[in-house]
């Protein structure tokens, strides 16, 4: 079953971003006001469901779990230039 859900959370980080904000106080308590989760939704959705998970369950940002911050951005960002890329080489 968690894997299941890991697998929906990387294959739809915005949808469950959406799903969290509408139906839970996930994101408000990790992060205070609108503007943030807003441009996490738009640029970087799986670092900030990242980053609420770990401040939800109260993990310090350090070590592994800021290589997991990472590795979540570096996932996002490629998702950001990956069409780039293929309409270059066109």
């Amino acid at each position: 079953m968690g894997c299941c859900l890991v697998v929906l959370v990387l294959m739809f980080p915005r949808v469950v971003l959406l799903v969290l904000f509408l139906f839970s106080t996930y994101l408000e308590r990790a992060y205070h006001g609108l503007v943030i989760p807003l441009l996490g939704f738009l640029f970087l959705p799986l670092t900030t469901l990242a980053y609420a998970w770990m401040t939800n369950t109260h993990m310090r940002i350090e070590g592994v779990n800021l290589l997991i911050l990472f590795v979540a951005a570096v996932i996002d960002a490629g998702g950001l230039g990956g069409g780039e890329y293929h309409r270059r080489r066109r």
